[in-house]
C-alpha cells in the first residue's frame, strides 16, 4: 500500500460523509420546491379560470385577502371558522391512523350540536359551568353516532365508509324532527315566526367567552382546539397507544398477532373521531360564529366535509392540520367578499379544489419515486 492511497482513504471517507449530510437537505429542498411549484400552478390555473369567466383575478384574490385577513376584524372571523375545521380534522386523523375511513363527520357534528343545544336550553341549568356541560353533551352526541358505525363494523362487518356516510342523512332527519318539536329543540312560538325552525338562543352565561386581540374577536375555544391537536400529535408519535393504532392501520393482521385488538383500538378510534366532530358542533353553537348561538336547519354548513379535506391534505399529521385548517378557513371567510368583484362566489370552491389537488400531487409523486427506486435496487441485487 502506497502513502498516497493511505492518505486518500480518509479524504474519500470525509467526502462520503459530506454527501450523506447534504442528502437530507437537498431532499427537503426538492420536496419544498415541489410543493411550491404545485401550489403556484394551482393559483395560476385559478387565475386563468377567473379571467375566462369575465372577472379580474387580481380583484378576486384581493377580495379573498380582504375577507379573510386584511379586513377589519376578519382574522377573528377566520379563526372562528378554523376551530371546528381543526377539531373535525384531528378526529379524522385519529380514525385514519387506525386504517378506518370515517366520512360521516357532517352528521356527527350536527348531532353533537343538537345534543349541546338541548343541554344548554332544556335542562334548566344556568351558570358558566353549563359551557362545560354543553361541550360534553356535544362530544356525547358525536360519540353515539360514531358508535353506531363502530358497532356495525365490529359485530356485523359493515364497512364504516358506508355506515358513516348513510348515518349523515339519518342525523339530518333526526335533528330536523327535533327542530319541529317544542318538547325537544324548537323554540317557543313567542318571538319567532310560525315557519321558523330554530332552537332557543343560548343565554349569555352559557356561551364560550370571546377575547379581543388586536381588533379581532374570537372564542377562547381556539386555544382548546390547538392544544388538542398538539396532544393528539404527541400521542400518535410518542405513546404506546399511538404505536398500536398506527400498527393496526398499517397491517391489521400483524397488529392482531402482536396482541392489538382491532375491535378495541379500531372502535376507540371511531368513537374518538365522532367525539371530536361532536365537540366541533358544540363549539360552533356556543362560540357564536355560526347561527348566532341558536341551532337552525343546515347548521353544520358543510364544516364536516371541509374538515375531511383538511385532514386529507394534512397527510395524517395533527400538527400540520392547524395550518391547513386556517388556510381553508381563509377561503371560506374570504368567499363572502368575492361577490363584490362581480364574480360568482362559488369560484372559491374551484380554488379550494385546485389547492387540494396541488397539496396531494407531491406526496403521490414522492411515493412513486420511492417505489421506483426500491424496485430498481431490488433489480440490481438480483
Amino acid at each position: 500500500m502506497t502513502i498516497e492511497s493511505v492518505t486518500a482513504t480518509p479524504s474519500a471517507a470525509a467526502s462520503t460523509r459530506r454527501r450523506a449530510a447534504r442528502a437530507p437537505v437537498s431532499h427537503a429542498a426538492g420536496v419544498a420546491g415541489l410543493y411550491i411549484g404545485c401550489i403556484a400552478g394551482a393559483l395560476a390555473l385559478s387565475a386563468l379560470l377567473v379571467e375566462l369567466t369575465g372577472g379580474s383575478s387580481l380583484d378576486v384574490f384581493s377580495a379573498l385577502l380582504d375577507g379573510s385577513l386584511r379586513g377589519n376584524g376578519r382574522i377573528g372571523a377566520t379563526i372562528g371558522v378554523a376551530i371546528p375545521l381543526l377539531l373535525v380534522a384531528v378526529g379524522t386523523i385519529v380514525s385514519n391512523r387506525a386504517g378506518l375511513v370515517n366520512i360521516g363527520q357532517e352528521g356527527q357534528l350536527y348531532l353533537g350540536a343538537a345534543f349541546a343545544a338541548f343541554a344548554g336550553t332544556r335542562l334548566g341549568i344556568h351558570g358558566p359551568h353549563v359551557v362545560v356541560l354543553l361541550l360534553l353533551a356535544g362530544i356525547l352526541g358525536g360519540l353515539v353516532w360514531a358508535g353506531i358505525a363502530a358497532a356495525l363494523k365490529y359485530t356485523r362487518n359493515v364497512p364504516e365508509v358506508l355506515s358513516t356516510l348513510l348515518l349523515v342523512t339519518i342525523a339530518s332527519q333526526l335533528v330536523g324532527y327535533a327542530l319541529k318539536n317544542q318538547r325537544l329543540l324548537l323554540a317557543p312560538a313567542e318571538g319567532r315566526s310560525n315557519r321558523q325552525q330554530i332552537s332557543r338562543q343560548l343565554t349569555a352565561d352559557t356561551r364560550i367567552p370571546r377575547i379581543t386581540w388586536f381588533g379581532n374577536e374570537f372564542p377562547i375555544s381556539a386555544f382548546l382546539a390547538i392544544a388538542l391537536a398538539l396532544f393528539v400529535s404527541f400521542a400518535m408519535a410518542r405513546t404506546v397507544w399511538g404505536l398500536r393504532l398506527r400498527m393496526l392501520g398499517h397491517n391489521p393482521r400483524t397488529a392482531q398477532r402482536a396482541g392489538v385488538s382491532a375491535a378495541r383500538y379500531g372502535g376507540a378510534a371511531l368513537l374518538l373521531s365522532g367525539g371530536f366532530a361532536g365537540l366541533a358542533g358544540g363549539v360552533m353553537l356556543a362560540g357564536g360564529d355560526f347561527g348566532n348561538y341558536t341551532l337552525v336547519p343546515g347548521f353544520a354548513s358543510e364544516i364536516g366535509w371541509t374538515g375531511l379535506l383538511v385532514a386529507l391534505v394534512s397527510r395524517q399529521k395533527a400538527s400540520l392540520a392547524i395550518v391547513m385548517a386556517f388556510v381553508f378557513a381563509c377561503l371560506r371567510t374570504g368567499s363572502s367578499f368575492v361577490a363584490s368583484t362581480g364574480v360568482e362566489r362559488r369560484i372559491t370552491d374551484v380554488v379550494q379544489g385546485l389547492l387540494v389537488l396541488a397539496l396531494l400531487i407531491p406526496p403521490a409523486l414522492i411515493y412513486l419515486h420511492q417505489r421506483r427506486r426500491i424496485q430498481n435496487a431490488a433489480g440490481d441485487r438480483t
